[in-house]
């Protein structure tokens, strides 16, 4: 069993160490089924890419804005939202970690 908030602390301070400002660790692997924790500084980004099959995105630590075509999302502490079917990008608005849950094909 893994430990959610001691994998947000680990990996927000390795993202705070890195001259990215992110951190990443692959928490469940179960094909289809993926887990990752993702801590992002404040103002780091992960770029545009094309979304999953289905995915969502729990905010751990922090907040962050998960931006779309579609429209773009504030999310905060405790928020858990899914993933437009769409290619998009997430940026941290503070310190934040997140984890996000995918089903790929």
């Amino acid at each position: 069993m893994d430990d959610l908030n001691a994998l947000a602390e680990e990996h927000l301070a390795a993202a705070r160490d890195n001259a990215h400002g992110r951190s990443a660790h692959l928490l469940l692997r179960q094909e289809p089924l993926r887990q990752t924790v993702i801590a992002l500084t404040s103002g780091s980004a992960l770029d545009e890419h094309n979304a999953p099959p289905a995915a969502s995105l729990q905010v751990l630590r922090g907040a962050v804005r998960l931006t779309a075509g579609s429209g773009d999302v504030e999310l905060t502490a405790g928020t858990l939202h899914p993933i437009p079917q769409e290619r998009h990008g997430l940026t941290a608005l503070e310190d934040a970690v997140v984890l996000l849950t995918a089903v790929n094909d």
